[in-house]
């Protein structure tokens, strides 16, 4: 049987949450209240579903430089994925479906890391959890008993840059700023100690590309919203801390877009050098 890849629905999902070969995962957090996504899994989550946190797995550890959430260690996460059963070789490689309650910002980081560690059967959730909930999908507070997997990663380390590839990027690569456009002018800052953007960045906020009930705009729309990106020969896409900028490397791949590179550290890494 052949699965989707990087967008299923919540009817398609809910036809296969008994199906070994998918592994639903929870990603619901706030930056605001590092605890609250956990607290939320624990009230209700689709039913079978694992939890990953931002800051303790989908994270390392945070250093002088590097940004906020650095990538996480591949054999540590590895081991992670495989305790929730996720299996990465062999004829019949797991799906694993992501979603959040924050249109895309967290389950997107985790499709994106499991791309980077080779793993290309990945999902996000469209419509997320409001659509399955206020839909009437099946819901639990059970936390789902540890499943043997096996996962090798194999990190994609060209999608992959850092300060000097940044720094030194050639002139027909853009370089993307996914943040808002009042963090992009740097008008605010609400987390970071500096406000501004990296100089030739250009602004693409990332809750451009979705609806506010959590929807994926259509395929077509995000050709058209990537469409300037035609006259680039390259691009790397950045946001605070590697987080929301998935968002757009994820829309970028459904509108049929090569994968772009993403600079994990972010303005958080970038201004730690100001």
């Amino acid at each position: 049987m052949t699965y989707p890849q990087n967008l299923v629905t919540a009817a398609w999902l809910a036809r296969h949450l008994d199906d070994p070969r998918v592994v639903v995962v929870d990603c619901r957090f706030a930056l605001g209240d590092p605890h609250q996504g956990q607290q939320q899994y624990a009230d209700g989550h689709i039913l079978g579903a694992h939890y990953l946190d931002l800051n303790q797995n989908l994270s390392g550890p945070v250093q002088a430089h590097g940004g906020r959430h650095p990538l996480p260690e591949p054999g540590i996460f590895s081991k992670t994925l495989a305790a929730m059963g996720v299996v990465s070789e062999g004829p019949n490689p797991t799906l694993v479906v992501a979603y959040d309650d924050s249109r895309f910002a967290f389950a997107a980081r985790l499709w994106w890391l499991l791309r980077y560690l080779g793993h290309d059967h990945v999902a996000v959730l469209d419509g997320s959890w409001a659509g399955w909930s206020q839909g009437g999908y099946p819901t639990s507070q059970e936390i789902p008993a540890p499943r043997s997997g096996k996962f090798t990663a194999a990190p994609r380390q060209d999608w992959l840059v850092d300060i000097d590839g940044v720094r030194h990027r050639q002139d027909r690569t853009v370089l993307i700023d996914s943040r808002s456009p009042e963090r992009y002018r740097g008008e605010v800052e609400p987390i970071d100690p500096v406000a501004g953007s990296i100089p030739g960045a250009v602004n693409y906020f990332w809750q451009n590309v979705s609806a506010e009930n959590g929807q994926m705009k259509s395929p077509a729309d995000l050709a058209h919203h990537w469409a300037e990106l035609d006259a680039a020969d390259d691009a790397i896409v950045y946001c605070g801390s590697g987080v929301t900028a998935c968002v757009n490397l994820l829309a970028q791949t459904l509108a049929g877009r090569p994968m772009a590179k993403l600079y994990a550290g972010g303005w958080s890494d970038w201004c730690s050098y100001l």
